[in-house]
């Protein structure tokens, strides 16, 4: 199983950009933009996404909107499977399954199309996204995709903010994979 080298590392987290006060007041927001415009850090993260995953015989690899379609459809070209995306409620066109998550002040939902795996029971499917915080999205996503008969085996996330606990929550149900981890 691949892991990256700890300069490796370093290299990926200094090329992301932190915007103080973003979205408000006392949050550091992670701007991923710098390392998607970033050649070099970019292809470093996809190849070892690739070493990472071309043993784990894969049928599919979803995506979170909006950033995890980057990731996972450069991922899922790699490895020459499909890509599927998770949506806010209301943005694919077909039948969807949908699953409710917690946010602070409500609730938000996300969907699959029903028929998103190819009606392969037990498909096996990587969840990945830019980031996991509280969980709560990774969480309904991985319900999402067990809930239409495939299988997360593994979610995987570039960034963790391991104080905000998401990944413990998330663990409950499938493993996770974290590249770069903030305390």
């Amino acid at each position: 199983m691949a892991y990256l080298s700890e300069s490796d590392k370093k290299f990926l987290l200094e090329s992301i950009r932190d915007i103080p006060d973003f979205p408000k007041p006392g949050i550091v927001f992670k701007d991923i933009t710098t390392l998607l415009n970033n050649k070099q850090a970019f292809s470093l993260l996809i190849d070892h996404l690739e070493k990472r995953y071309k043993e784990y015989d894969l049928d599919y690899i979803a995506g979170i909107e909006s950033r995890g379609f980057i990731f996972g459809s450069a991922l899922a070209a790699r490895l020459e499977i499909g890509f599927v995306p998770i949506r806010k409620k209301g943005k694919l066109p077909y039948t969807t399954v949908a699953e409710k998550y917690s946010l602070e002040y409500g609730f938000d939902e996300i969907e699959v199309h029903i028929d998103a795996f190819g009606h392969k029971k037990g498909a096996k499917v990587l969840l990945i996204d830019d980031l996991i915080a509280t969980g709560g999205t990774a969480v309904a996503a991985a319900n999402l995709i067990n809930k239409v008969e495939a299988e997360c085996i593994e979610a995987c996330f570039l960034i963790g903010l391991k104080f905000l606990k998401g990944e413990e929550k998330l663990k409950d149900i499938t493993k996770v994979y974290t590249i770069l981890e903030i305390d």
